[in-house]
């Protein structure tokens, strides 16, 4: 059970397997988790509730993760979250629009748990310095 001053991170993942796959993940390193599966369901719940920081797939039904990103950055109440965008596409046009449009960070699928949880802490630590970190 994570500790109630846990940060709680937002997850947007359409793919159930890997949703809970994350959510699981999240929950053993001691994070709160909230989650949605697909774009504007998540962007609604993050202007609801603004989480410490947001994993967010590409590939989402009704908005996709790049909709998504660029809603949360132009907003003034969302704009300051920490954003590892979390994708099976590895194109470098890909990573370049997702940093374009505010991404915090960039990690490919498939992922380890080792890599995906050293990405959280520094995106944790993005929120907390408010340095940009930005590693693919």
């Amino acid at each position: 059970m994570p500790d109630p001053r846990a940060p709680r991170i937002f997850i947007a993942e359409d793919d159930e397997s890997i949703l809970e796959l994350l959510v699981t993940r999240m929950r053993l390193a001691g994070y709160h988790t909230s989650q949605e599966r697909d774009g504007l369901s998540a962007l609604d719940a993050i202007k609801r509730a603004p989480p410490a920081a947001c994993i967010l797939d590409v590939n989402m039904p009704r908005l996709d993760g790049f909709q998504v990103l660029k809603r949360l950055r132009a907003d003034p109440r969302t704009a300051h979250i920490p954003v590892l965008v979390l994708t099976a596409r590895r194109a470098p046009d890909d990573i370049k629009t997702a940093i374009q449009l505010g991404a915090t960070d960039y990690l490919s699928k498939p992922f380890n748990d080792e890599q995906l949880l050293a990405r959280v802490a520094r995106l944790l630590r993005k929120r907390q310095d408010n340095t940009k970190v930005v590693y693919v």
